[in-house]
């Protein structure tokens, strides 16, 4: 190598995604790859004054349904502002492709209820110039992007391409069927899939309340959609689970996995119902021995875990508040919010409002709204660890009022931008010190920010910088040492993927990195903006502290921005060898 470098990142302090100690020296960069780690006495196109300054490898987020964003967008925002320099699409079995002309509405309509994709945004977002997974791999590769993507094949997407109509009524696949859905999963696999996505959650459900076409497809069908990804060179299953049962589900995906080869990863997360003792709270730690279990078998099995409560954010600019489908509040709710907020300051509107009952709907998110005992203040700065006796229901009690009346002002505050969350999943215990067992265990990832989809509900896919200043840094005990941290965004992800070019700071990998002033990195509270198709609203969420991003040796971000640069590509299947598997 010559003294001229493409790019130096100088004297920062290296989290090498090792899991090892930190340490200082620069990174240089050559062609899109690390070329030497230490002290470099050459010039450089271009430098990164690290001194003082965290470099890590670029975080790889594997659940992620940027399926559509990635069609109509070049910035896989926000993960892409939070760290993130591969994301994994295609998650939860729900996708755009493989998908006939005649079937479309459906999916959309599909999408529109499981992940809050509005239909007016996949409308006008989509270009529906594919019709079977291969095409639709190739329409995503005539774009270009900031950061790096992997693309899973949709389970439920398959069965309605293979099925049609039986798919949606939810009969049994033929014996036809299953060698259909078997050679589609080949030519995916070899199409560069990474693998392939399924969801079994009762409460993946359309508008309608119809339940997802997956959740309840018999064993025959999962184990001929892993046969053909063994068939097309082998590729990663991932499972989200029926929240009501999840052990016998994991059980059965165990088994599928065990006769294919394939690497298994699942949803793993605490979940309750409107009281705290309701539904399966504990079954994560069963789903844990599973997963030991399978792991000291030989079987490659990974939970996804979420950093934080999976908080359904409720307000009057997110989708859902407890009033939504109440008849006073509908008859003001399309009112500018501003308009909107003047209204309900009236004494007569909030006396209308709050004597009224809301309509009866079918998705569980409505009913959710009005969970109390689960719903605080977020904040701003937010606050993910609530303390349970500033619950809407906590402080009703305290008050000598309705929770209602406590939801309705506080719904008001901030001139109708604040937001209220829903501790929805991993926060049971009214703590997350078990969403921290479930994060250091050797057998898990974090994950499960669900980016591009939930676009006015959930603002989760912030998690890499959550994990960075709560878990590393702010909460008061617990603490989770730096390395191992960036260690379970960066290599054990890839690990986890069977990816062998990424994950880590080393000679001869990949050049995705970041540079993070660590001492000063902020996550902002979440708020809405209108840069969808059709000028349809997402909630986002800022970050302060990122100094750069960097992907393929290119800077996407420099102190929050992003430049000019497009390196991502898809990330194509590798051989998922087991050394590769085994390597963390």
């Amino acid at each position: 190598m010559g003294t001229v470098a493409d790019l130096v990142i100088r004297g920062g302090t290296i989290y090498d995604g090792s899991g090892g100690d930190p340490f200082v020296a620069d990174v240089v960069i050559n062609d899109g790859k690390i070329v030497e780690i230490g002290a470099f006495a050459g010039e450089a196109r271009e430098e990164i004054d690290a001194a003082g300054k965290m470099v890590t490898p670029g975080f790889i987020d594997v659940h992620t349904h940027y399926d559509g964003q990635l069609i109509w967008s070049n910035r896989i925002s926000p993960s892409s502002s939070h760290g993130v320099t591969t994301v994994v699409t295609g998650n939860c079995g729900v996708g755009f492709a493989p998908c006939r002309p005649q079937d479309h509405t459906r999916l959309i309509k599909l999408l529109e209820g499981v992940e809050d994709m509005p239909e007016v945004v996949l409308a006008d977002g989509l270009t529906w110039d594919w019709e079977t997974f291969p095409e639709f791999i190739e329409a995503l590769k005539r774009r270009r992007h900031d950061i790096d993507y992997a693309v899973q094949l949709p389970h439920a997407a398959l069965r309605m391409f293979v099925m049609g109509e039986r798919a949606l009524d939810k009969e049994e696949a033929t014996e036809d069927d299953l060698v259909q859905m078997r050679k589609l999963a080949r030519e995916a696999i070899e199409a560069g899939a990474l693998g392939f996505g399924t969801s079994r959650n009762i409460f993946h459900t359309n508008l309608d309340g119809t339940v997802i076409p997956t959740a309840n497809t018999p064993e025959a069908e999962l184990l001929a959609i892993a046969q053909g990804m063994r068939d097309g060179g082998g590729g990663v299953m991932q499972a989200i689970l029926n929240i009501e049962r999840p052990q016998p589900d994991l059980e059965m995906c165990v088994r599928v996995c065990d006769a294919t080869g394939t690497p298994l990863s699942f949803s793993l997360i605490q979940v309750g119902g409107p009281n705290k003792d309701d539904w399966t709270k504990d079954s994560w730690l069963d789903l844990l021995k599973i997963t030991e279990r399978a792991n000291q078998s030989g079987l490659k099995t990974t939970g996804q875990v979420f950093a934080r409560p999976v908080g359904i954010l409720l307000g009057l600019e997110p989708s859902y508040h407890p009033f939504t489908t109440h008849p006073a509040y509908m008859a003001i709710a399309h009112l500018p919010l501003a308009e909107r907020v003047a209204e309900m300051r009236k004494p007569e509107v909030r006396a209308a409002i709050l004597a009224g009952e809301p309509e009866a709907r079918g998705l569980v998110f409505f009913a959710a709204a009005r969970w109390y005992e689960k719903i605080y203040p977020l904040g701003n700065p937010p606050n993910y660890e609530p303390a349970p006796e500033t619950s809407i229901a906590a402080q009703a009690r305290a008050q000598g009022r309705t929770p209602e009346e406590v939801a309705y002002d506080l719904l008001l505050e901030d001139d109708g931008h604040a937001i209220l969350i829903n501790t929805a999943a991993n926060y049971e215990n009214f703590s997350l010190d078990d969403v921290r067992t479930m994060l250091t265990h050797p057998n898990t990832v974090p994950a499960l920010g669900d980016g591009g989809a939930h676009y006015g509900m959930i603002c989760d896919s912030t998690y890499t910088t959550f994990l960075l200043t709560y878990w590393g840094r702010d909460r008061k005990a617990g603490l989770i040492p730096l390395p191992q941290l960036i260690r379970s965004m960066t290599a054990k992800a890839a690990a986890m993927l069977g990816v062998s070019d990424r994950g880590k700071i080393a000679v001869g990998l990949k050049a995705d990195l970041n540079v993070i002033d660590f001492d000063h990195l902020v996550l902002h509270a979440p708020r809405m903006v209108h840069d969808l198709p059709s000028g349809a609203k997402r909630l986002t969420q800022d970050a302060e502290g990122y100094v750069a991003t960097v992907v393929s040796g290119e800077v996407i971000m420099r102190d929050g921005r992003p430049t000019d640069a497009l390196p991502g590509r898809m990330v194509e299947r590798s051989a998922l060898a087991a050394h590769a598997l085994a390597a963390e």
